[in-house]
């Protein structure tokens, strides 16, 4: 290795020293409160980063640019860190009171009385975003096989923006409209219809709702965007073999575009589990198992939302609270991975 590649491999690596320095100071300083660590670890991290910048070649904003890219890359992969770690270190004292098996399956929460039991919560965000995602798959999908396949094109140009518009309302908005309008509907006329006469409309089936419409916009526009990129010969190729336009668009467009549509999916499948404000708003906030959908109940991120006035009262509370978002950031992140595992698989299978 020529001497120019040593320089450079050891000036890469005094980086990376320098940023795990950074990344351990804020450890040092928000986690364990030492103020000196984190000082110190500051320090080490300015004179490797400056070092990094002493001796640059005569490409100066080109080494400049690549080195600032290199930190906030390496940065972002950190924050994953350090939100795992923050989360941890967080749980350590709900932990030290009861075993994960005892908060995950005991279906008692009543945190005055010292008991933190999960498993009703889990099963009310199961069932809320199962029903939100039943409802919201087969709509999506039948409305973007429309707007890319069969709507004329002024129609299309008409309807997409405000698909993409929808996409980024705020949650709370969603949540006031499901206060003013769905509510009164399930209470007064869906619930009666199913027999249940005594729901106050702040129930399970009222959050599906609610999420359901949320996922819409989402798992929409990401399934036009596959369907958009199947080549047009393929399509041209099915009809000319005597194929209908449905034949075509679930034997050809489909299968072309499969991983895109698993992607929709997975994506609206997170934005419907992890969605707080506009399900806290709706569901009733009961911590039970609901004996129908039209009952109260609540899901783990409403849950956080609910009860964050009474932390600062409560300590052994906070911990609870925080067990509770490392569930939600754990399963995240499993389906993610699941989702990124059957998305290689689709994608080696789908090939055109």
């Amino acid at each position: 290795m020529s001497i120019s590649n040593q320089s450079g491999v050891l000036k890469y690596s005094l980086l990376i020293v320098g940023i795990i320095s950074l990344f351990l100071s804020f450890i040092f300083l928000f986690i364990f409160n030492n103020f000196f660590l984190f000082a110190l670890l500051l320090i080490i991290f300015i004179i490797l980063l400056m070092y990094n910048f002493i001796k640059v070649s005569r490409k100066l904003y080109d080494a400049v640019g690549t080195r600032v890219m290199l930190f906030v890359t390496i940065s972002v992969i950190f924050l994953f860190f350090f939100l795992l770690i923050v989360l941890i270190n967080g749980s350590f004292s709900i932990l030290g009171e009861e075993s994960i098996s005892e908060l995950i399956f005991s279906p008692t929460w009543k945190p005055f009385s010292g008991e933190f039991g999960l498993f009703a919560v889990i099963i009310d965000t199961l069932i809320v975003t199962a029903i939100s995602m039943m409802i919201a798959i087969p709509i999506s999908l039948f409305s973007a096989i429309y707007i890319a396949e069969y709507a004329p094109k002024k129609f299309r140009s008409i309807v997409r923006p405000f698909i993409d518009v929808l996409a980024g309302v705020p949650s709370v908005v969603f949540g006031l409209c499901a206060l003013l309008v769905f509510v009164p509907l399930v209470r007064d006329d869906i619930a009666p219809f199913f027999g249940n006469t005594i729901s106050s409309g702040f129930s399970v089936f009222t959050a599906s709702l609610i999420l359901s419409i949320m996922v819409f916009p989402i798992i929409i526009s990401l399934c036009l965007e596959s369907f958009n990129a199947v080549p047009i010969a393929l399509k041209e190729a099915s009809l000319s073999l005597g194929a209908t336009k449905w034949e075509t668009v679930k034997k050809v467009i489909f299968r072309a575009s499969g991983p895109g549509i698993l992607a929709a999916i997975f994506l609206g499948f997170g934005r419907a589990f992890g969605e707080t404000i506009a399900v806290a708003m709706v569901i009733g906030n009961q911590e039970l198992i609901p004996k129908s959908l039209f009952g109260p109940g609540q899901t783990l991120a409403s849950l956080i939302a609910s009860n964050y006035t009474e932390v600062s009262s409560i300590p052994i509370l906070a911990s609870a609270l925080i067990f509770v978002a490392l569930i939600l950031f754990v399963v995240v992140l499993i389906f993610n991975l699941l989702g990124y595992l059957v998305l290689r698989r689709a994608s080696k299978r789908w090939k055109y």
